[in-house]
């Protein structure tokens, strides 16, 4: 019986945000492929370091991420583009659907950036040659596709192949090629990208360099960001955690002469007042929104808002969201609100804390007659139920502000270790 090992699949658009903010049919976007140093300029307002860079920026010693000041002093005739955070999340969402169309679960890293397992899609496409083939052909735009037993593999293997030929790496032929890989791909890694400017000064070029240090050296030097480098070096890797699908809900309006000040707050509450209405939403309150604005001058605008509870009250909602204007970096064309994740439903909203009935309590009375009785509410906590339905609600919310690892619960495995770190670990808390 032939067994199959377990591939996961890395569909990298290289230079996704840079190719939406120059468009890929205008005089920009096609003086991008004639090889012009090209960089998506910083919005106004934020931090003044570039994003995305052109090949040709990036052959000029111009990075992301770098400062402003720092990139042109590199490359003088650099081209700054405006950034639209807008069409990068409507074009990095649509892209996703269409990868999800075909059956993909995936696990997006950032915009230009996914991972999905191909396995489950064995009995639709085929063997992994059409799998590759059907993502292809949904996403219809150059794209570099890699394959391996785990993440991060996959992920240096689309880094190397090029948009005609996906990299197929499979078992220990994909550890032997990993060790030859630079140690800039840790940059791909939220949680090991600060690791590449100290391992650089020491002399790391490699990921088979930084595998030979060893992870009890790399762990004392850079603690858990170091152990999980030297894991990634060694090809060992977390298991993917798809998305969760939500429903899409969106209303938008332009704002005409309101494009700032109280006109624009009024807006606002026309929005919020039109989603609220929508008989979508099916009575559900709003855990997070994403609040965006297409400028007059150019580029977009975008502010995620997860609010402290799940609200539905338009008002409070309106509140939280109308203070978020005040970092628009410029007059607004056009206003969109639309619903990032949803909470229960407004009717299972309760007060923290209810009040069960009322015992009736007996007070003497001064003078003649017969005792007062006084109606005092009892000092209950919570049922079970009501309490494990809000400790559930609470962690929902956490998890929508910092993440799915925000919240986790210690287990005991090891109590009579020597070493503090063996006795306790963390584990996610299921839902």
């Amino acid at each position: 019986m032939r067994t199959y090992v377990r591939m996961i699949v890395c569909v990298y658009l290289p230079r996704f945000e840079l190719a939406v903010a120059t468009g890929e049919h205008s005089q920009v976007g096609r003086q991008t492929l004639a090889g012009r140093p090209l960089a998506v300029a910083p919005l106004p307002g934020a931090e003044q370091r570039v994003g995305e860079v052109s090949g040709a920026a990036e052959a000029r010693g111009v990075a992301r991420g770098m400062v402003l000041g720092e990139a042109l002093a590199r490359c003088p005739d650099l081209m700054l583009v405006p950034g639209d955070p807008v069409r990068v999340v409507e074009a990095w969402e649509a892209a996703m659907r269409a990868l999800e169309a075909i059956g993909a679960a995936l696990e997006p890293a950032r915009p230009g950036l996914a991972y999905f397992e191909a396995d489950g899609l064995r009995a639709v496409h085929g063997a992994l040659k059409g799998t590759i083939a059907a993502a292809r052909r949904a996403l219809d735009r150059p794209v570099r596709i890699g394959a391996a037993p785990t993440r991060f593999c996959a992920l240096a293997g689309a880094l190397a192949a090029r948009s005609s030929r996906p990299l197929v790496l499979e078992g220990k032929e994909a550890q032997r090629w990993l060790v030859g890989r630079p140690v800039e791909l840790l940059g791909y890694r939220r949680d090991t990208a600060t690791l590449i400017e100290p391992l650089t000064r020491l002399g790391v070029r490699t990921l088979g360099e930084l595998q030979r240090l060893g992870r009890a050296a790399l762990t004392d030097r850079f603690g858990a960001p170091g152990a999980l480098a030297h894991a990634l070096a060694c090809g060992e890797d977390s298991p993917l955690r798809p998305r969760r699908m939500e429903e899409c809900l969106e209303e938008s309006m332009a704002v005409g002469d309101a494009s700032s000040g109280e006109a624009l707050r009024r807006v606002l509450g026309v929005l919020v007042s039109r989603l609220l209405a929508r008989a979508e939403r099916r009575g559900r309150t709003l855990r997070a929104a994403t609040l965006s604005a297409r400028l007059l001058a150019g580029g977009g605008w975008r502010e995620r808002v997860v609010f402290r509870q799940a609200l539905a009250d338009p008002e409070r909602i309106w509140l939280a969201l109308s203070v978020r204007l005040l970092a628009l970096p410029a007059p607004a064309a056009e206003l969109a609100l639309a619903v990032e994740r949803f909470g229960p439903p407004a009717s299972d909203q309760g007060v923290l804390f209810e009040q069960a009935g009322a015992d009736p309590v007996r007070s003497p009375c001064f003078g003649a007659g017969p005792a007062r009785t006084e109606a005092r509410p009892r000092r209950r906590g919570p049922a079970p139920s009501a309490h494990a339905a809000r400790l559930s609600e609470a962690i929902a919310q956490v998890r929508a502000v910092a993440g799915q690892d925000a919240a986790l619960r210690a287990v005991c495995v090891d109590p009579d270790s020597r070493v503090p770190e063996r006795r306790v670990v963390l584990a996610p808390i299921p839902e």
